[in-house]
Formats: C-alpha cells, structure tokens, sequence
C-alpha cells in the first residue's frame, strides 16, 4: 500500500479525475483521490491522496490557493473562460481598441482593490459545483441555467503583474491581457475574479489561462509531472515523491501516545488528555503512536478535555 500524497504538476488538456486515473495505474493501487479540481485549461498544482491518505482530504480542501493567471479584454464567454463561445458583439471590439490603452496604472489598480477582501461570488454554470444533487455544468451544458445563491469567498492577495514593462498586453487580434497574482480562500472561482476585473473597468472580460502555483503549503517548485513518477514507478521509486501523511498535516498540532493510549485510540475511544493544552473546539490534531506514526487524526472536545479520534488510519479496516 502506498499510503501518502504527490504534488502533481497538472497538464493543459487533462482534468482533474483523468490525473487521479492516471496515478493509479501508474502506481497500481486503487485508492487514490484529490483535494481540489482544477478545470482542464488550467495547470499547476493539484494535491493526489494516495492509500489510506485519502481519509485525510477533508483536513486539506479548505487550504488557501496561490494562482497566476491571464485576464483578457475583449470580449466575453458562456464560460467565463478560454474554452468557452464568444457572446460579445463586435461593436465592444471597436471601442476596446480605444479604451484600453488609455487606461492608467492606478485605473487599473483601483478595480483590483476593489475586489480584495471579502466578496461575494456567484458560481458560474460552467462549474463542477452541486445544485439539488446535479452539477451545474451538466446543466449549463443542456442549455438549461438556474438561479444560484451568492458564496463569500476571501482575496487575500491581488495584483497586476507586468511584462515587458506594461501591464497590458495587445494582441493580434485586439484583445489585451492583463496579468494578475491571486492568494485567495478555496472555493474562489478565478473565472468569475476575471469577469469582475473586467465588469470594474466596463470592460467585457475572460480568463485567458490560469496556474495553480500554491495549495496550503504546497508549491508548484516541488510539483512534479505525471511522466517523472511514471519514470519513478517503473524504477521502483515511485515513494521517493511522496509526503508522508504526518508531514502533509504539518499545520495540525500533535501529540505522542503510550502503547496503551495508541491501542485505546485504534479502538476510536477519547482519550483524556494529561496536560493543559490551548486548542480551540474542535482542533484536529495528529495523534501519534509510540513510534512516531500518524494513526489517528482527532478533534478536540474542549468542554471535556477529551481528543475523540475521528479518523483513525491504522490497522486497515
């Protein structure tokens, strides 16, 4: 059993299940899972749980994500995005060509500032979110749009980036890009971030393309691709890539169990704990057997003093 997680660098072109599929054949196992899709146009960073590590998704899909990514004026899309059908009229074309190089950098950056923080998203048709059991894109994709409820979502970070000394960039056809850095809360549509830069400055607007540079602590520089772990597995050091389940929960604070307490928690029973401790309700914790391996995550129950494993990895059910 390869119990763990891999960094993978994602391709253009592949989604987010056809990596999952590729991981398991080429490491051979079954069970192996993500913490967070990334649409098939985008690339970078994606999360693979493999073995039992796939209890511990719930514990990293909520990390913060790091993107860069291309805005594009010009027009608009049914997406919100690249792969999608151009729905502006040429007439928004024409002006375009006048606006946008009259744009100044503070113009600019006044509309970015306008979306950090907190906002609301809608979700777009166009995504793999869940309405009543069905997901939405199945529906956009049959013509058919619903109303959906506005989400909060955190920008931490957002900026303009500029290349060749210009933050907009003209190409052949008209349009102009604007490049942007995103640190944002998970769940943040950067699709959507895209239209609004866009909507900010009357502009009709899509995502031009979009790299996953960070997932909580995982970073794109330490990502690897799915042809260096075949290269791997095929010399039987597939495991040289992998993180460990404990180092994957390096946020999580931890604690170090006797043999008994180690036996007590394989059994699921709280565990009282000895020394005071400042943990908010309801902290996961790693829970540590005497030889240092992670085999149980628990949550803190404040009121009693007690850490209830909620997760518990060892022995193999």
């Amino acid at each position: 059993m390869v119990d763990g997680l891999l960094i993978i660098d994602k391709p253009e072109g592949l989604t987010s299940h056809d990596v999952v599929s590729r991981v398991r054949r080429i490491l051979k196992i079954k069970r192996v899972g993500h913490t967070g899709t990334l649409d098939p146009f985008a690339t970078g960073v994606l999360v693979v749980l493999t073995g039992r590590a796939t209890r511990l998704a719930q514990f990293l899909s909520g990390a913060e994500k790091e993107y860069e990514a291309v805005v594009r004026f010009g027009y608009a899309t049914d997406t919100g995005d690249i792969t999608g059908k151009r729905i502006e009229a040429t007439a928004a074309q024409n002006s375009i060509e006048k606006v946008v190089p009259a744009f100044r950098g503070f113009e600019i950056e006044a509309a970015l500032n306008s979306l950090r923080g907190e906002i609301e998203q809608v979700p777009p048709m166009y995504s793999a979110k869940k309405v009543q059991g069905k997901k939405l894109y199945e529906m956009a994709r049959r013509g058919v749009e619903i109303e959906r409820e506005a989400v909060r979502v955190t920008i931490s970070e957002l900026e303009a980036k500029a290349l060749d000394g210009s933050l907009l960039n003209r190409n052949d056809d008209g349009t102009y890009d604007l490049s942007i850095r995103v640190v944002c809360s998970a769940g943040t549509y950067i699709r959507t971030l895209a239209e609004a830069i866009g909507g900010r400055l009357g502009l009709p607007a899509h995502l031009a393309s979009l790299r996953r540079t960070r997932a909580g602590n995982f970073r794109a520089e330490d990502a690897i691709s799915l042809d260096e772990l075949k290269e791997k597995a095929e010399s039987g050091n597939a495991d040289s890539f992998l993180t460990s389940m404990d180092a994957a929960l390096s946020q999580l604070p931890f604690v170090h169990l006797t043999a008994d307490e180690a036996r007590t928690t394989l059994h699921g029973v709280a565990l009282r704990l000895q020394s005071e401790v400042d943990w908010a309700v309801n902290q996961p914790v790693r829970m540590r057997d005497a030889r240092g391996r992670l085999i149980a995550v628990g949550f803190y129950d404040a009121a009693q003093k007690l850490l209830r494993p909620r997760v518990v990895l060892f022995p193999e059910k």
